[in-house]
């Protein structure tokens, strides 16, 4: 058995596609990546300020994509790690959340991701690797998120039917909560305090940072015997059970 060595977590040569990368943990993600030595390719619908290949594109629209990929095709001819970061959410019950509002999550959250993969295998090498950005949602009960949680939840599914699926090329998914992202805070702050809120502080006793997923992404992209699983990035919040009610009934 070879001994673990820190040139053995290194990304250089690799070549490594994330969506949403202009903040939080898509930025995280290309910064640390690109830190190991990966080159990277990188979009969002705002113009992101990092990676090697960069462009502003909506990842729900196919021809978008098509014309991302073929970028990344030209200037790298393959693809090593695809981290499928973008997504995003509003707060309303589920029977306030209107058809066309319930069809905007589905396609940002899960239709866009399965899109991304389908595009991208074809340029897949055979050990590559790809990493879903999930939430804890996607395990827990998400009162005023259904849709969104649901989404997440077959996210999470998705990743370990294709982890057997497209073997020999490793599928996985980081599960983040609780960290300080802008997105995250927006929805804190957003979240009406009604019938439940969210637990505001994780067991670990303070909130994350984007980095903190960033360092997931990097153990599954360099962790070749790894496959069909969910890293929880939340400072236990799934391990807590995540939800308490505000009152009594």
């Amino acid at each position: 058995m070879a001994a673990l060595s820190p040139e053995g977590i290194l990304l250089t040569g690799r070549v490594a596609v994330i969506t949403g990368a202009a903040r939080g943990i898509g930025r995280a993600v290309a910064e640390a990546f690109s830190a190991f030595g990966a080159r990277t390719a990188v979009c969002d619908r705002d113009t992101p300020d990092t990676g090697d290949l960069a462009m502003t594109l909506d990842v729900r629209d196919p021809m978008a994509v098509e014309t991302f990929a073929r970028a990344v095709q030209e200037r790298y001819e393959k693809v090593d790690i695809l981290v499928n970061n973008a997504g995003g959410t509003f707060h309303a019950k589920f029977r306030d959340t209107s058809t066309k509002g319930e069809q905007t999550l589905i396609n940002e959250n899960f239709t866009q991701v399965t899109g991304m993969i389908r595009r991208f295998l074809p340029l897949m090498t055979p050990h590559g690797c790809i990493i879903n950005v999930t939430s804890s949602e996607a395990h827990q009960a998400a009162p005023g998120f259904a849709i969104y949680a649901a989404m997440k939840a077959a996210l999470e599914n998705l990743t370990r039917t294709l982890a057997l699926e497209l073997a020999p090329i490793r599928v996985n998914a980081i599960a983040p909560d609780a960290l300080l992202t802008e997105g995250e805070q927006g929805l804190r702050d957003e979240t009406p305090n009604e019938d439940y809120e969210p637990v505001r502080l994780p067991p670990l006793g303070r909130l994350g940072d984007p980095g903190d997923a960033a360092a997931a992404a990097v153990y599954l992209a360099a962790a070749g015997f790894v496959t069909g699983t969910t890293i929880h990035v939340d400072g236990g919040i799934h391990a807590a059970g995540g939800w308490r009610r505000t009152h009594q009934l």
